[in-house]
């Protein structure tokens, strides 16, 4: 087509985000447009294999050892994992804080390898899909999209509970206390980080009542996905520049049957999936398969990066990954720890 355009995703180093954006990407290049990706380099081969082009960037210093896709987020959550047990608010010092930390410095460290891939590809359009901002998109003075393909609190507003706080709506009695203990843990980071994205092109971030954003708004166009029906209510609606996607479905990549030992048991058929970063809590995986071996329903579990060493019961099949997109359709139930892709396919296929 005589109007083509070069559109550059830029997705966070875990599939979630990255096949958030996959599914939006396959639409642009059905419609003729020139799709490359900028991804990690443990993911090298990954978009390839889709039908993209890919450009490749380190978060961080090359390992002496092979990697596998999002391998140091999948490390990190492993490492953490105790922290999980803790009230949220006592996670906010210990895990929370320390995971912007990392997300941080990967974004300070990526800067000038993002400036070299924006100056070669000369995109017509950027779109991103993290909660950190990466000053060399505002910086390149290309129009660029914000995505945010996680929980909606991260758009921050008085009747929404604290990003991570995991509150209800109904009782904010705790929420002062926890934005309290944001602006303790939190504030000195956000000002390291504001002052790098402003001296390196950015125009700056915020910090509001309900806590710090890491990541700004675009002047042109902020997609956000989460059905409509289970979204907060807000005080305050979001500006003219964002809108709601009701899901990102991408196409399936695999064909997907009952295998013979669950087609013919009793029951409903349930999939479980946490997420290729919360799988890799081996020991909540664990106690979930264990519990859900004592039901009479038949269950399909995504195991995650950590598969082998997750074991599984009689009425359960699962693999480390599998075709979410070919799966969904046919259960009757889906467990998730609430990841936004899985929450809104589930959603999409009733």
């Amino acid at each position: 087509m005589s109007d083509a355009q070069t559109i550059v995703f830029f997705p966070e180093g875990a599939f979630g985000p990255t096949n958030n954006c996959v599914g939006i990407g396959q639409v642009l290049q059905a419609r003729g447009h020139r799709v490359v990706f900028i991804v990690e380099e443990s993911f090298a081969g990954t978009l390839e294999a889709k039908g993209f082009e890919e450009r490749l960037m380190r978060l961080g210093p090359k390992p002496e050892v092979d990697e596998v896709p999002g391998q140091f987020w999948i490390d990190f959550i492993r490492d953490t994992a105790p922290v999980f047990r803790k009230p949220t608010i006592e996670q906010l010092g210990e895990f929370i804080a320390p995971t912007w930390r990392a997300l941080v410095d990967g974004a300070i460290y990526v800067h000038q390898r993002l400036t070299e891939i924006i100056e070669e590809l000369d995109p017509d359009v950027i779109v991103e899909d993290n909660v950190v901002g990466f000053p060399a998109l505002a910086a390149s003075g290309r129009p660029w999209v914000r995505i945010v393909s996680r929980n909606p609190a991260e758009q921050k507003d008085a009747a929404v509970p604290p990003f991570s706080s995991g509150y209800p709506v109904a009782d904010r009695s705790a929420w002062p206390a926890f934005l309290d203990e944001v602006e303790r843990t939190h504030r000195g980071l956000w000002e390291e980080f504001d002052a790098f994205s402003r001296d390196h092109g950015d125009s700056g971030l915020r910090y509001g009542p309900n806590g710090p954003d890491f990541i700004s708004e675009s002047p042109w166009l902020n997609l956000y996905s989460y059905p409509a029906e289970v979204d907060y209510p807000r005080e305050r609606a979001l500006g003219p520049t964002w809108h709601r996607l009701d899901s990102s479905v991408r196409a399936p990549e695999a064909d997907w049957q009952i295998p013979d030992d669950l087609r013919d048991r009793d029951g409903a058929l349930i999939y479980m999936s946490l997420g290729s970063l919360g799988s890799a809590d081996v020991g909540l995986m664990q106690r979930l398969v264990d519990l859900l071996a004592t039901t009479e329903h038949r269950v399909i579990v995504s195991k995650g990066p950590l598969a082998d060493q997750i074991t599984l019961h009689d009425n359960q099949v699962g693999e480390g990954f599998l075709p979410q997109p070919a799966i969904l359709p046919q259960v009757d139930l889906v467990i998730t720890h609430g990841g936004n892709n899985t929450v809104t396919e589930a959603f999409h296929h009733g």
